[in-house]
C-alpha cells in the first residue's frame, strides 16, 4: 500500500511513498493522489531551483564586479565618475535580483525583517488628502457602524517642478452589536510599503535614462527640496520598478521581432578627450 513521508518543514508535504509492486492493487483514486502528489512535489522542488538559481546569478554578478574594481589592471579600473556611476548601476542591479528573489520566495514561508525607521517626509510640503472609506457603513447584521479610528500612510509624490505628499486615510468602522470591524484594504502600489507613488517613480526613471541625470544627481536635487533620499534608494526603486516592467519590455521584444526588417540607428560617437 501507499504511505506518506514525513513532513520536510513547515507547510511541506513530501510525496507519497508507492512500491512499484504494489502499483496493480491500487484503486485509480489511489494512483490519482499519488499522481498528483508527485506533480505538486515536482513543481516545488522546481521553484525552489529557480530560487537558488537566481541567488547564485546574483552573487556571481556581484562578486565579478568587486573583483574588477579591486583587482583590475590600471588600465581597466575605474576613475571617480566611473565608480560613481557604476555603484548606482549595481544598486539597481541588486535591487531588480532581489524583487525577483523575493517573487520567488514568496510561497516559503514568511519571515519577519527589523525594517530601519523610516523619516517622516518634511512638514512643509503640501498634502493632499485621499480617504478611503467603505462603500456602506451599515453592517451585515443592519446595525449601523461606527467609525473608531484610521490608518494614515504618506506617500511623496512629485509633479513637475513640485513635490507633494498624498495622505491615504483608511478609516475603521466597528459595529457595536456583532463586534466587527470593516475597512477599505490598501490598494496595489509598485513598491509595497514604499513612499514613492507612480508619479515620483517616473519621474526618476525618465530623469536617469531620457533627461541623462544620473542618480547622484537626482539625490542632489531631492536634497534642495528637502529630501534626504540616499542615491541607494533611488537604485533600488529604478531595480524594482525594472523588474515590474519586464511584460512591457517582453511584449515590446514580440511586436519588434514580428517586423521582417528593423532599422537602428548605428552612428558612432566618439568621446571627447580629457
Amino acid at each position: 500500500m501507499c504511505q506518506w513521508r514525513g513532513v520536510a518543514g513547515a507547510g511541506t508535504v513530501m510525496p507519497m511513498v508507492v512500491e512499484p509492486q504494489s502499483l496493480d492493487s491500487l484503486s485509480p483514486e489511489q494512483l490519482r493522489s499519488a499522481l498528483l502528489s508527485m506533480l505538486q512535489a515536482a513543481a516545488a522542488k522546481d521553484q525552489e531551483l529557480a530560487f537558488k538559481q537566481t541567488l547564485i546569478d546574483k552573487l556571481t554578478h556581484e562578486n565579478a564586479l568587486l573583483k574588477r574594481m579591486k583587482f583590475a589592471a590600471q588600465s581597466e579600473r575605474f576613475s571617480h565618475e566611473q565608480k560613481s556611476l557604476l555603484e548606482d548601476e549595481i544598486e539597481a542591479d541588486l535591487a531588480a535580483v532581489a524583487s525577483e528573489i523575493d517573487g520567488l520566495s514568496q510561497a516559503q514561508t514568511p519571515t519577519t525583517k527589523n525594517q530601519a525607521k523610516r523619516l517622516p517626509l518634511p512638514a512643509h510640503l503640501p498634502r493632499r488628502e485621499i480617504r478611503h472609506e467603505p462603500a456602506s457603513t451599515t453592517c451585515a447584521c443592519g446595525c449601523q457602524m461606527k467609525r473608531i479610528g484610521e490608518d494614515v500612510a504618506e506617500k511623496l509624490d512629485y509633479v513637475p517642478g513640485v513635490f507633494s505628499v498624498e495622505r491615504h486615510i483608511r478609516g475603521k468602522w466597528a459595529c457595536a452589536q456583532c463586534q466587527s470591524i470593516q475597512q477599505v484594504p490598501v490598494e496595489a502600489h509598485v513598491i509595497d510599503k514604499g513612499i514613492p507613488t507612480t508619479g515620483l517613480l517616473a519621474q526618476v526613471l525618465v530623469g536617469k535614462y531620457a533627461d541623462h541625470l544620473p542618480l547622484y544627481r537626482q539625490e542632489a536635487i531631492f536634497g534642495r527640496a528637502g529630501l534626504a533620499i540616499p542615491r541607494s534608494t533611488l537604485a533600488q526603486w529604478v531595480g524594482t520598478c525594472g523588474v515590474q516592467l519586464q511584460p512591457l519590455v517582453d511584449a515590446l521584444k514580440t511586436e519588434i521581432l514580428s517586423h521582417r526588417v528593423l532599422h537602428a540607428d548605428e552612428t558612432p560617437v566618439h568621446a571627447q578627450a580629457r
